[in-house]
């Protein structure tokens, strides 16, 4: 593919969007004869794999595209791909209408911001009032919640296309000891577009799995620990973990109010950074303005004096490693000073954090059931999930197991001094383990893998080994940001970066820089498997 310009993402960045023009991305014909199932992603001879929000905008303002031809464009792709990937549970009944409605505040010249007609993809954790949210489960289907969540009427103020909900981990992975990511009872298996028996990883891997298929332009996810990151990172695309309580949480399903975040999740960190934008009501792109001045002058970014400072992971295995080592040649050739380090107490926090959540989701969950109105035999609290669960097969057709709600049942409650002393000693550790191996170093991120290679989803076996490398991020409340680094074989691995708190700009614009650098993106091939492999 053509690499995308530094420039073009830089002063997406750093100027008004609806200003910010460049030439939409040229689609190459892959010598490894890679193709969607649907063909070609083009609409009006632009490249839906490539093409960036303000492309799209500029397309849109000097009318040579509509919201609604894009908008039709995406449900063509949902209906002839998905039923590959299972990426997406429903699309909205409304969406073609809200495309129209944008369609004519272009016409009129009163578009409501960068996002105003561009299709979005929610996480099936995110409250809407006219779709159902069932977090993969049974026991939250039919009657949709009473009102949006507060992140989808920032979306909707700001013109954005709701295209539908996408499939997640049930229960954002916090069921069962062994879960199979991508796996709901509601919708189904998940499957990672680049190699179809390989996982997508969870929770929000409908989410990311979608964006690889070029089903949505923007799709939002949710993460307690790795829940954005490593979906990004398996399927190729871009995810930010925001700073905890950037985005609000009103109205999605939680895990724990400790560590939830909701965030955007993208094929690139432009798209990314202005959609995270709308969802905090804050400027994240660098312009000190909403969206920039219109006379803004545009900064092409540079790796060049950056220190950032690589955690390995071996453990993810020397393929991995050895692409680590690939990318910090790449950063150094382009400018970066790369340095080897570890953060500390890793293994405190890997000891404390479940048993934290655990007390959490009793607490936050609980919280949550109490705002959903329904059926009277609705479960109303984790109890009434746990055997709503006993005497429903459908939610067992993967993996039986909910040892993860009976073990919240028994947990101490969040008033209790051991708890309490327990949370506190992570948020200290955590911020401390970034916080200190930066000062150490003058880092400007911390880098590491986001992920292994895909694994072979198996209900049987479930997944594999928790990925470290989101958790300090995610425990401290900071923001992490995966983008495409490479592959190993046909399986795309994410870079994930960290950095401290409300740095979420700093890193979007680093992140920038580096998506240029590497150029790392290739479209999926929809393999049913690798050669030489047994599917399970």
């Amino acid at each position: 593919m053509k690499k995308r310009s530094l420039t073009v993402l830089t002063a997406a960045l750093a100027v008004a969007p609806l200003l910010a023009a460049g030439a939409p991305g040229q689609r190459a014909s892959a010598a490894d004869g890679s193709a969607s199932p649907a063909g070609p992603a083009v609409v009006r001879g632009v490249d839906l794999d490539t093409v960036t929000i303000p492309e799209l905008q500029a397309r849109m303002k000097r009318g040579n595209l509509t919201s609604s031809e894009l908008t039709r464009a995406y449900l063509r792709r949902i209906e002839a791909v998905d039923p590959t990937i299972h990426a997406v549970l429903r699309v909205s009944p409304t969406a073609l209408r809200q495309a129209a409605a944008s369609d004519v505040r272009h016409r009129l010249g009163k578009t409501l911001g960068p996002l105003d007609g561009i299709p979005v993809l929610l996480k099936d954790n995110v409250d809407t009032r006219d779709m159902p949210t069932t977090a993969g489960s049974f026991a939250l289907a039919g009657r949709p919640p009473d009102a949006d969540a507060e992140l989808v009427g920032r979306l909707r103020a700001a013109g954005a296309v709701i295209l539908g909900k996408a499939n997640l981990s049930e229960w954002a992975n916090f069921r069962a000891e062994k879960p199979t990511s991508g796996w709901s009872a509601v919708g189904g298996q998940t499957n990672n577009p680049y190699v179809l028996d390989r996982n997508p990883c969870g929770s929000s891997a409908g989410s990311a799995a979608a964006l690889a298929a070029s089903l949505a332009q923007v799709a939002i996810g949710t993460e307690t620990d790795g829940s954005i990151v490593c979906p990004a990172g398996m399927n190729g695309v871009v995810g930010h973990k925001p700073s905890l309580g950037l985005v609000s949480q009103s109205g999605v399903v939680p895990i724990s109010a400790e560590q939830d975040t909701a965030g955007p999740m993208a094929r690139n960190v432009v798209d990314t950074a202005l959609t995270l934008s709308v969802l905090s009501g804050q400027d994240v792109t660098g312009t000190g303005g909403a969206f920039g001045p219109a006379d803004a002058t545009p900064r092409p970014g540079s790796l060049r004096g950056k220190r950032i400072g690589l955690w390995r992971l071996p453990s993810l295995g020397a393929d991995v490693d050895a692409l680590m080592t690939r990318t910090a040649a790449r950063l150094r050739a382009a400018g970066a000073e790369v340095v080897e380090v570890t953060p500390p107490y890793q293994d405190r926090l890997a000891e404390l954090e479940f048993p934290a959540l655990l007390s959490e989701f009793h607490r936050d969950v609980d919280a949550y059931l109490k705002t959903r109105r329904g059926p009277r035999d609705r479960p109303r609290d984790l109890a009434g999930l746990v055997e709503f669960n006993r005497t429903h097969p459908a939610e067992r057709t993967c993996f039986a197991g909910q040892e993860l709600f009976e073990q919240a049942l028994a947990a101490p409650p969040t008033t209790d001094p051991g708890y309490r002393a327990m949370r506190a000693e992570l948020k200290d550790l955590s911020r401390r383990s970034i916080d200190e191996t930066m000062a150490a170093h003058r880092l400007d991120a911390i880098a590491s893998p986001a992920n292994p290679p895909a694994w072979t989803t198996d209900c049987g076996r479930g997944d594999d080994d928790v990925i470290p490398s989101s958790t300090p991020a995610a425990v401290a409340g900071y923001p992490s940001l995966s983008v495409p680094t490479g592959f190993v074989g046909e399986l795309p691995v994410g870079l994930l970066l960290m950095a401290g708190d409300r740095e979420d700009a700093a890193l979007l614009s680093l992140g920038a820089a580096m998506e240029d650098r590497l150029d790392a993106w290739r479209a999926p091939r929809y393999l049913p498997t690798l050669p030489g492999a047994t599917a399970p």
